[in-house]
């Protein structure tokens, strides 16, 4: 994993046969240094939306001759555009190398956001869920989540009222980000018997506790989860760095 907050986040399933990138919102140097200045085993990179933290890179990673997949609302948001761009849409199901991927709609204050549902013939099938307050689906059978967990109501509003966090951020994000009780709601309606770990992305600097949110969300599901970190290697099979 090379980045995992509101500073960047970027994501790298490796498999035997390739490497998809999750999300470029670090700078291109760290991406390259996590692949080990490889970036031939990349067969493309997904962006659920245009904000910087998940984006930054997306130019330099075209120029690198990687291809960028991503919304049309995403793309013409964030001012790119090229032979490198690939306009996907909700709903319908593309391939990227071994990678079988379904996009979905999220709930963000972005144009057009996505999350994915990323299957790979040996190594299972992954939800990825990051900055949205409401998933509207559930997901058949998943054997890997990686979802957000930016923030706790009570440290949230404990934050308010000590004027670290102002009224207008903490309206945002009660209206765009997944809170630990969302997750648990989340969880509670997708996990199955088949689901083997739970990996909790995008925590806030200020309004998270990654310890509680661990404890909390392995109690509710029984499932091992554990909190992204920068630079840890988290084994789901697919390896996100």
């Amino acid at each position: 994993m090379v980045g995992s907050s509101s500073h960047g986040n970027a994501y790298i399933l490796e498999t035997g046969d390739g490497s998809l990138l999750l999300e470029c919102g670090v700078p291109f140097k760290m991406i390259k240094q996590a692949l080990g200045y490889d970036l031939s085993r990349v067969c493309g990179c997904l962006l659920s939306h245009e904000h910087k933290d998940h984006s930054k890179a997306a130019q330099d990673i075209m120029l690198a001759g990687i291809e960028v997949y991503a919304s049309w609302g995403t793309f013409n948001a964030s001012m790119l555009g090229g032979r490198r761009t690939n306009v996907i849409q909700p709903l319908k199901q593309f391939a990227v190398s071994s990678f079988t991927i379904l996009p979905f709609q999220v709930e963000h204050d972005a144009a057009d956001p996505m999350g994915f549902i990323i299957q790979h013939p040996n190594e299972g099938k992954l939800v990825f869920l990051t900055d949205s307050y409401y998933s509207k689906f559930r997901f058949k059978d998943p054997n890997y989540i990686m979802v957000e967990c930016n923030y706790i109501l009570d440290i949230l509003k404990a934050n308010v009222e000590a004027g670290i966090v102002d009224e207008a951020r903490k309206n945002r994000l009660l209206q765009s980000h997944f809170s630990l009780d969302h997750v648990k709601d989340f969880l509670a309606a997708n996990i199955t018997t088949e689901t083997r770990k739970v990996v909790l992305i995008h925590l806030s600097d200020d309004n998270s506790d990654a310890a509680r949110m661990q404890r909390e969300v392995q109690e509710s599901t029984g499932i091992e989860t554990v909190v992204a970190d920068a630079g840890m290697e988290i084994d789901l099979d697919l390896y996100p760095y």
